[in-house]
């Protein structure tokens, strides 16, 4: 029966791609022309979807494969879509003069915000050499000499006023450190002593003691006279100083006002400056040199310097920005995304303030875009809480950690917060993204655009031209030498590899650039000015050398028959089964050898990997889809009572998937026949309820796994494998297979029903079921068949006797009397 069924011809087991078809030489006779992005039109369109979408929570997320270029893809997306939008206002931090523990935030056209800075610089340094050159000036001395006498000619006379007044009641006004004093006079006009004092009769002194009051009150308004007098001095001086200064910043600060007329913000900040100015005079009379202090060996920081509160923080600088900003962060911890306030130590203690406040990523991309991993978000959970309260609050908020989570209790500053205009893009795996919908209730309210990309694409000649210019521009940009057409095409052929499918090309833009670079590499040590194919086949061989130490293990175990393996002879009960194992950056095939036995009894199919844990949920499944068979293709006439196992022998970890289940049915209907199977046959494929062969995954790599094996133990001409019918097309053989086949010393044999698999493995015809229920004399279900007849027989047969024993034992009485 085997020589009847069809084969796979050497052409069907690899697709092509012949190199004279390619309309170019080589790469580098490519154009410039710019391919931003390949064979992601649904993204793509997702992406500028979400950029043109300015309502809130049309931010973005982007679905896909890490290898695809998640991140290299949005960005380059948001770059040349950013070039075309505004560029953002800057900000700037500055001292607030109504509450110096909030800085407050400025907003200025882009590249104002340098330009401030340098103007407030000179602005404080002109007022720092004006100020005390006017102060120092003739006419502002003579003004103020002017005020002086006046003020000392009011005092003067209210001083002589009431000295005369004190001299005709007969007392003298004396000047002490402690302020005026009245004492008695004399006839003689001096000062009485004590002991004149003490002769005066007791009329004299009531009348002293009363003039004495009556003077004491006179002098308490002339002492509030003179204070008053003061005062006005004051006032007036202030005011001359005021008026003065006045002229003086008002005319410096009129340049700026003007300058700055279209920035509401800086015209509000430069007159709060002008008055704190006013306020502050004293400070700028001191010239520059008296101001400066000396050199300190460990000079404190000036925290609440006179001059410092009027410097500029430029917070965010768009100067050099072309459009809006596209900012890619790495490293989405809480400081580098929400900005910092730092501290200077000095002594143990810590100051700062508001020209140690620094930017985060938010604040560099607001009014743009911020690219994130969702991943490395995610890894900080505070990050991704202030992301989203940022996002629903709309305002970036800079606060101090330490103090949020109590660490440390010192008095800090609280920047005002500054608007939020920012779309956020991450991007991550879509299971990442399944989890983030349905277990975060505020995700699907803010990321509401899923940009989702697949991980190949169709294979056109059209997308194979945007390959090969995508290839030409990589060359260049990366500084690898080009590529002729043998290059190209193996280099397309290893897409087709990676994506197990002749019709499809692989997307992982980060494999294939890896493996342009690599083929670099054996180009040069060639001393080859350009790369050829089997520059790609050398990177693509050592690539797996450098990974597959395991594989070679598992071979050479397999080889020496520690794990055993049988490829010739026949056997019931035993077939070769094909598995595909992952090391991480490896994946490779492995023959497993499959064995089922079958008892009377009841118990059904038994998975010996299920019984001790080993097993996982699709397999089990699929050994569930076994019984089902069965049942489905003979018990439509009769019960069937049996109890098999099924064992994957020498398999010493998890067994998971059904790529096998046909390949245990086929041991189980063996088993249960008693047909022995070609031992030189390995299969492959799942298995439906209605025997049905369905396609699995690995395909080429399984058949390669056991052609190396039959290779080594040597090729008879009668080994081969079945596989799904459905899988022909992702088949990407390896040439040595290819030239086997085509010598005849290695078959595969696409089937599509279990019915072909067993004429392969068997000889003998599978049979139908015939209109009387039963199947044909000779074929091999017949004997399925028959067997499980037999078997229910003797099940019902036991199960009689033993029935009819309990019966007895129940109607026995003690005493061996029985009614």
């Amino acid at each position: 029966m085997i020589e009847h069924h069809p084969q796979l011809s050497p052409e069907e087991l690899r697709a092509r791609i012949d190199p004279e078809n390619l309309p170019f030489d080589t790469t580098a006779e490519l154009n410039d022309e710019s391919i931003p992005v390949l064979g992601q039109e649904r993204g793509v369109d997702a992406i500028k979807f979400g950029m043109g979408m300015k309502a809130d929570g049309y931010n973005i997320f982007v679905a896909g494969p890490p290898k695809t270029g998640l991140t290299y893809i949005a960005k380059t997306l948001l770059e040349e879509q950013a070039k075309k939008e505004p560029t953002p206002p800057d900000w700037c931090y500055v001292y607030n003069f109504k509450e110096p523990d909030k800085p407050k935030a400025i907003k200025l056209s882009p590249g104002k915000g340098k330009e401030l800075k340098k103007d407030m610089h000179e602005f404080i340094q002109t007022l720092q050499q004006k100020i005390p050159e006017v102060f120092d000036s003739d006419d502002y001395r003579a003004k103020e000499k002017e005020l002086q006498q006046a003020f000392e000619a009011k005092r003067r006379g209210i001083i002589d006023e009431l000295s005369e007044l004190a001299q005709q009641e007969g007392f003298i006004l004396q000047f002490s450190q402690v302020g005026m004093v009245i004492i008695p006079a004399g006839p003689d006009g001096q000062p009485m002593s004590q002991e004149d004092l003490a002769q005066l009769s007791d009329e004299e002194k009531q009348r002293l003691r009363e003039k004495s009051d009556e003077l004491q009150e006179k002098m308490k308004e002339a002492i509030k006279k003179i204070r008053d007098l003061e005062n006005q001095f004051r006032e007036k001086r202030n005011k001359l100083d005021s008026e003065i200064a006045l002229f003086v910043v008002g005319q410096i600060l009129e340049t700026y006002l003007e300058k700055y007329r279209d920035e509401q913000d800086v015209i509000e900040y430069l007159k709060a400056v002008q008055e704190d100015i006013l306020e502050n005079i004293d400070e700028f009379k001191k010239k520059a040199d008296e101001s400066q202090q000396p050199h300190a060996p460990f000079p404190a920081p000036q925290k609440n310097g006179a001059m410092k509160r009027y410097d500029v923080n430029v917070f965010i600088d768009n100067s050099e920005t072309e459009g809006a900003p596209v900012v890619v962060e790495s490293n989405p911890a809480y400081p580098n995304l929400f900005g910092t306030i730092e501290r200077q130590a000095w002594f143990g203690a810590l100051f700062t303030d508001f020209t140690m406040i620094k930017p985060g990523a938010l604040h560099r991309a607001n009014g743009g875009y911020l690219v994130m991993k969702a991943l490395d978000l995610l890894k900080w959970y505070i990050s991704w809480e202030a992301l989203k309260r940022a996002l629903r609050d709309k305002e970036i908020k800079i606060e101090d950690l330490g103090e949020l989570y109590g660490l440390f209790s010192t008095r800090t500053i609280r920047p005002e917060p500054i608007p939020f205009n920012v779309k956020i893009v991450l991007t991550g795996d879509p299971f990442l993204y399944e989890l983030l919908y349905i277990y975060d209730d505020k995700f699907q309210k803010l990321f509401k655009v899923k940009a989702h990309l697949d991980d190949r694409m169709n294979r056109s000649d059209e997308n194979v031209m945007k390959c090969a210019q995508m290839v030409a521009q990589f060359c260049r940009t990366n500084g690898c030498k080009h590529m002729d057409r043998t290059g190209f095409a193996r280099l397309l052929e290893y897409s087709m590899e990676r994506t197990e499918d002749r019709e499809k090309l692989s997307l992982e833009l980060g494999d294939i650039g890896d493996l342009i670079r690599e083929a670099d590499y054996f180009a040069s040590l060639d001393q080859s000015e350009i790369i050829r194919e089997e520059h790609i086949e050398k990177a693509i061989k050592k690539r797996i050398y450098r990974s597959n130490l395991i594989e070679e293990k598992i071979k050479e175990l397999v080889e020496k028959d520690i794990f055993w393996v049988e490829i010739d002879g026949w056997k019931i009960g035993q077939i070769n089964g094909l598995s595909i194992l992952m090391t991480g950056d490896h994946e490779f095939g492995k023959p497993n050898r499959i064995t089922a036995t079958v008892s009377v009894g009841r118990e059904g199919v038994i998975a010996i990997e299920r019984e001790s844990k080993l097993s996982g949920r699709i397999h089990t499944k699929g050994i569930m889809i076994l019984t089902s068979f069965l049942k489905e293709r003979f018990a439509h006439n009769k019960p069937i009572s049996l109890t098999a196992t099924l064992c994957f022998e020498q398999s010493y970890g998890l067994v998971e998937g059904d790529s096998a289940s046909s390949t245990e049915l086929f041991a189980l209907l063996s088993a249960i026949a008693g047909v022995p199977l070609n031992q030189g046959i390995a299969v492959t494929g799942s298995v439906s309820q209605k025997g049905e062969i369905q396609p699995v995954g690995g395909v080429t790599r399984k058949i390669e796994a056991f052609f190396d094996i039959c290779k080594h133990k040597g090729l008879t001409g009668k080994q081969g494998v079945i596989i799904p019918k459905k899988n022909i097309n992702n088949l990407m053989l390896k040439k040595e297979v290819i030239e086997a086949v085509e010598k005849g010393l290695f078959h595969i044999w696409p089937i599509s029903r279990i019915e072909e698999g067993i004429e392969i493995l068997t000889g003998m015809p599978a049979g139908e079921l015939q209109e009387d229920g039963t199947y044909p004399e000779g074929t091999f279900f017949r004997k399925v068949d028959d067997r499980l007849r037999e078997i229910s027989e003797i099940v019902r047969k036991y199960g009689k006797e033993e029935e009819s024993k309990k019966e007895n034992e129940e109607n026995e009485v003690p005493g061996g009397c029985s009614c």
